[in-house]
């Protein structure tokens, strides 16, 4: 399905640092700084790719991202932006449905990423997948879905993929997150637009999380 939003071009994170020199700024390591002792040169070594991290914007990427953006902004104001779908229906009270209308125009305008977990045991073929829930309402109609004539099906596309049944399990990239199935810390996901890294554990303590996203925990009869 076609979308009127500019998603792939809202590099929204950007939007903090007015210059090149402020996104190196607020990525570099505390270590670089104590023992260089000088800004501009830790500016200088990032810049040309002396650094540890594994994804750095080039100032002509930065300046490139930073136009798109600006581009796409006044391209959506511009643009008659169509009504989200969850206006269109009652949700009647339904704790799943409300939880995607309340995060439906974050994800369809590029301002929200979310991870949606669902673990579907209404048949003896129990599945579970981790969701890339704006790429979903990128590529999917959800209207049926607001009115419950359907349920999310989980595909062995999603990020993450594991039939209980079979102990199948299939890990896919997408276009907001790449995973990470390898760490010492479990299955990880990382965001491609700010490069924070979300762990799903369940049993993580929010603090440890240091503020990268928050979980949102729903029973409802449609998966259970």
């Amino acid at each position: 399905m076609a979308e009127d939003y500019e998603t792939d071009l809202l590099d929204s994170n950007l939007d903090d640092y007015a210059n090149f020199e402020e996104y190196l700024d607020a990525l570099a390591y505390d270590e670089d700084l104590f023992y260089l002792e000088d800004t501009e040169l830790v500016r200088q070594l990032y810049e040309v790719g002396c650094h540890g991290k594994t994804e750095l914007l080039t100032r002509q990427q930065f300046e490139e991202r930073k136009q798109a953006a600006v581009k796409a902004r006044k391209n959506q104001q511009q643009a008659q932006v169509k009504t989200l779908t969850h206006t269109s229906y009652p949700l009647n009270g339904n704790p799943f449905l409300e939880a995607l209308a309340v995060r439906e125009e974050g994800l369809r305008n590029g301002r929200l990423t979310t991870i949606l977990f669902i673990r579907d045991e209404r048949n003896k073929r129990q599945v579970s997948a981790y969701i890339d829930l704006a790429e979903r309402m990128k590529t999917e109609d959800f209207k049926l879905i607001f009115q419950k004539r359907k349920n999310i099906v989980l595909r062995v596309t999603d990020l993450s993929y594991y039939s209980w049944e079979g102990q199948q399990i299939v890990y896919n990239d997408s276009p907001n997150f790449k995973v990470d199935a390898n760490s010492e810390a479990g299955l990880l996901f990382r965001n491609r637009r700010d490069r924070k890294v979300i762990n799903v554990n369940p049993y993580l303590p929010p603090e440890e999380q240091n503020g990268v996203c928050t979980r949102t925990e729903i029973e409802c009869e449609e998966y259970t």
